[in-house]
């Protein structure tokens, strides 16, 4: 895989480790996401930082509207990174959206990772009853509609009710900003490969063992959708977390990193 990758998805490589973990980021968001978590696992791992093409400092001039039209794409950009560094034995840490992305970049090459960390995963966001997936689909098409007719509102409605945690709003407005500091365009097209995939069908190929770390209130990933992952992935471990909102690694990163760790320990003492 050419080196290219590297510059293309702003990739970051730290840590006094030699097994790497892998950290994907969610829709709107970028690697520097992941700065509450990180440092404790520095001295134990090769930490692995990048944004996807149309995220963060991503090479924007590589955005191509048919490759991340669907979440195939953004595999694509994991399994590149996964290439150009020659990664193996992979701890791939993956937050909501990018949690099917990790999915999908396991199935295709199982070989290059050890576990999978899913944080607030959901394989369907619209609901299917008896399938729970916590929105309907004119809700998903309202969203949509709103991204297209005003922006910015879109990012100030929704980042803060993404995230809960409401006596600490500079949470949300870090949210926020990271929706609006992203091409409206290329968020428009991630959001719909985002709200309307169904990756229910892929879960069962898994055979990278899993962590899902399900937050005890989450507007985007209900309760039962971490009941329906543990029971659909093969080899998943599931914990319900103290933490509200979704995105735990920045509201609650005392737990997240305590949870990843008590996860990853039995690896550590094999």
């Amino acid at each position: 895989m050419p080196q290219d990758a590297l510059a293309r998805n702003n990739v970051k490589v730290f840590g006094r480790g030699t097994q790497p973990m892998l950290f994907a980021h969610g829709f709107g968001c970028d690697q520097n996401m992941w700065r509450l978590v990180t440092p404790a696992f520095e001295d134990d791992y090769r930490i692995v930082l990048f944004d996807y093409v149309g995220s963060g400092r991503s090479d924007l001039a590589a955005y191509d509207a048919g490759r991340y039209s669907t979440l195939d794409g953004y595999a694509q950009d994991v399994l590149d990174v996964v290439h150009a560094l020659d990664l193996r034995q992979v701890v791939l840490v993956a937050h909501s959206v990018s949690s099917m992305v990790a999915v999908l970049a396991a199935n295709r090459e199982p070989e290059r990772f050890e576990r999978l960390v899913l944080i607030g995963p959901s394989p369907r966001y619209i609901n299917d009853p008896p399938y729970v997936g916590g929105f309907e689909r004119a809700d998903i098409e309202g969203l949509l509609d709103m991204m297209d007719r005003n922006f910015i509102g879109w990012a100030n409605f929704l980042a803060p009710a993404i995230m809960k945690n409401p006596d600490r709003p500079e949470l949300g407005e870090e949210l926020t900003s990271s929706f609006c500091s992203t091409d409206p365009v290329v968020a428009r097209r991630f959001a719909e490969a985002t709200f309307l995939s169904d990756n229910r069908t892929d879960l069962a190929r898994v055979s990278v063992p899993s962590l899902i770390l399900q937050c005890s209130d989450d507007m985007v990933a209900p309760l039962e959708v971490g009941d329906y992952l543990h029971r659909e992935l093969p080899g998943s471990t599931l914990r319900v977390m103290n933490a509200t909102g979704h995105c735990p690694h920045m509201s609650h990163p005392e737990e997240t990193i305590e949870l990843i760790r008590d996860y990853l320990q039995p690896a550590a003492v094999a």
